[in-house]
């Protein structure tokens, strides 16, 4: 197991360095960069650009350099923990990133612990009770919450809370702490607010979580090794805990390598609906304005987030299921 860890830890670094490129390559591939589409949108608007000042700054931040020498430098600098200067936001990048960075994840795994508490009991019901007018039930509202987009779900939440009860739904805290420190005011402010965009991201995931573990206990509880448990006089629930709910759970750890990204970058379009202060929207303006800083560092967090997570899940599913091994052998 060791050594195979250590291989894959040096496989990481080519795979990184392919995704690096793919990146720059990418953010690389509209037309222009930050500057000229200021200069754009300043004549659009009828203002009169600085063409001077403008090349000035193109010149101060490299841009006028070959694309491979931007390269370089770009990925130089992240390795030394210097991740870019954002042209939007005039500020270094990890600066940009700070608050809206914790917030992302504090919204991230309050939604992913109350999905993992609701959908595992529910799950677990509703494949041992199958075909029950509780399954048919808890079918219906699984397959209803994966039906309806998050973003929708968000602007119906907003749209009653405004007519039902006058108030409005968005943020995740009070208007007078967005550019205050952490104090416990605004720290009790933001759990006032959390619950909505947690319950409206939860949704989606919680329901398609019921329904893959429901459709792989069935599919445990069938095999002979569960029956073989039951004829041996195992009690129902302990035969059910130790064996098949032990190998259903293959996905929810597989899932690990999609569930570390998805803590940083969040709900992008939900997030812009509801008007969070975490960084999926954040993103997302970085691509549109072409800030290649902010939004290359972004990207590659996130590759580098999912690498991470897909050597966590391979290594949990060789201790977790006996069946799975490192190498395949042939056996007599």
């Amino acid at each position: 197991m060791l050594r195979y860890i250590i291989w894959r830890i040096g496989v990481m670094v080519p795979t990184l360095l392919v995704i690096s490129m793919l990146v720059f390559t990418i953010i690389q591939l509209p037309p222009g960069d930050f500057f000229q589409s200021q200069m754009a949108e300043l004549r659009a608007a009828g203002e009169t650009a600085n063409l001077q000042d403008m090349e000035e700054l193109r010149h101060e931040y490299g841009l006028d350099k070959p694309l491979p020498i931007q390269y370089i430098y770009w990925v130089g600098g992240m390795l030394h923990g210097d991740f870019g200067y954002s042209f939007e936001y005039q500020l270094p990048v990890s600066e940009v990133v700070g608050d809206r960075l914790w917030l992302t994840v504090l919204v991230s795994f309050t939604t992913i612990l109350l999905t993992w508490l609701i959908a595992f009991p529910i799950g677990i019901y509703s494949a041992t009770h199958q075909y029950s007018w509780s399954d048919y039930s808890l079918t219906f509202l699984g397959l209803l919450g994966i039906a309806i987009p998050n973003f929708m779900l968000a602007l119906i939440l907003m749209y009653f809370a405004n007519v039902w009860f006058g108030v409005s739904v968005g943020h995740l805290m009070d208007q007078q702490y967005l550019s205050q420190p952490i104090s416990w005011a605004k720290a009790r402010s933001i759990l006032s607010h959390l619950w909505i965009p947690v319950i409206i991201v939860g949704t989606a995931g919680t329901a398609g979580m019921i329904r893959r573990l429901r459709a792989n206990l069935l599919d445990e509880m069938q095999k002979q090794y569960v029956i073989t448990a039951r004829a041996k006089g195992l009690h129902p629930l302990r035969a059910l805990i130790k064996y098949p709910l032990r190998m259903a759970l293959n996905f929810f750890v597989a899932d690990i390598g999609s569930i570390l990204p998805s803590v940083i970058s969040g709900a992008e379009i939900t997030a812009i609906v509801l008007s969070l202060e975490t960084t999926g929207p954040m993103l997302i303006k970085a691509l549109q304005s072409q800030d290649m800083y902010l939004a290359g560092s972004f990207l590659m967090f996130l590759a580098l987030l999912n690498v991470i997570g897909v050597l966590i899940s391979d290594i949990a599913l060789g201790f977790l299921d006996p069946r799975i091994r490192l190498q395949g052998r042939s056996t007599r």
